[in-house]
């Protein structure tokens, strides 16, 4: 290798659906692996960093850089933004970009369109978290936002067993939660207070502060994926159990249960995380609700991100880019 040029790589979108069409349960086991190594010491994952915009309250872009190591053994970083006006164009709320570097040389390899690696590392996660929380299969799911990153944890707890006979979706667009919940079994628009009364409630939302009522508690046995993180008041965690994919991470940007920390002055609320129950030193509480709220870890978009690599050089639809890198001396 040495005088050679490395190489780089380009995967587009398509390739990246390509490469992630049936194989959630490899995918699921990918993001599994990168928690337990997560929890082992054996990643580095710094905080994520904010770009804001004063004009644009609403908007932002997020990059999450990391390491991650075991057989996977690469670093980079995920450059992803969130513009819900875009809507108003016809565009995606969310694109992103993930570039995957060589951690032998320091050299970016890869460079892979992230929105639909981050939407399905997201599912993956929340999945994972769904079946281990869970005491039981639930009859009812309750999905509060009807974007992308519902539909894709929709169909990331289909495929980890544990579908709904009936699905309850809410939407400050009613138009959206119709035809959100028209691709669900069972489904029906409903309004907030119904979709919180479900076994499973997924929050998948832009919201910027907590909007659920600062009264409501939910019920002994429910189980909540907090995926956007800023829909819940405070006091509601305080009478639940809480999960975390990294609680470090999560007590930061106003999250819902970094409000907790503030408002209690303490951490008690936070019961672990999902590696304390992967690895069996946690137990959840069944007479307790289970609320899920991951911050989102970077080494989760390489396991991902690496799988759609490999699977993409090897179907060939991923595109080398020749002379990227000069030679030295050039």
């Amino acid at each position: 290798m040495t005088g050679t040029a490395p190489s780089f790589t380009v995967v587009g979108g398509q390739a990246v659906r390509s490469a992630l069409e049936a194989q959630e349960a490899e995918v699921m086991e990918r993001v599994r692996s990168a928690y337990l190594l997560h929890d082992a010491g054996d990643t580095v994952n710094p905080d994520s960093y904010f770009l804001r915009f004063p004009e644009k309250p609403d908007s932002r872009i997020i990059a999450l850089p990391a390491y991650l190591g075991g057989d996977t053994g690469t670093a980079g970083m995920k450059w992803i933004s969130s513009f819900p006006g875009n809507a108003r164009h016809g565009l995606p709320r969310a694109s992103a970009v993930l570039v995957l570097n060589d951690y032998r040389t320091g050299y970016p390899r890869a460079l892979l369109e992230s929105a639909t690696i981050s939407a399905t590392r997201t599912a993956a996660s929340a999945a994972l978290a769904a079946r281990a929380l869970l005491a039981s299969a639930p009859r009812t799911w309750g999905v509060v936002g009807s974007g992308v990153i519902s539909r894709e944890i929709c169909r990331y707890l289909t495929e980890a067993g544990l579908a709904a006979e009936r699905s309850y979706c809410h939407d400050l667009r009613d138009t959206a939660a119709r035809a959100f919940a028209d691709r669900l079994p069972g489904g029906s628009a409903t309004d907030l207070e119904t979709a919180l009364g479900a076994d499973l409630v997924v929050f998948a939302t832009t919201a910027l502060t907590p909007y659920v009522p600062a009264d409501h508690r939910f019920k002994p046995g429910q189980v909540v994926l907090h995926v956007s993180l800023r829909d819940l008041a405070p006091r509601t965690l305080l009478d639940a159990e809480n999960y975390f994919d990294d609680i470090d991470h999560c007590m930061k940007a106003d999250t819902s249960p970094h409000l907790a920390e503030q408002l209690t002055g303490a951490r008690d609320f936070a019961t672990g995380t999902l590696a304390d129950v992967l690895r069996g030193r946690t137990t959840p509480d069944s007479s307790r609700p289970a609320i899920f709220s991951p911050f989102g870890l970077g080494v989760l978009d390489l396991a991902v991100g690496a799988f759609v690599l490999e699977r993409a050089v090897a179907a060939g639809t991923a595109m080398g880019v020749p002379g990227f890198f000069p030679k030295e001396g050039e």
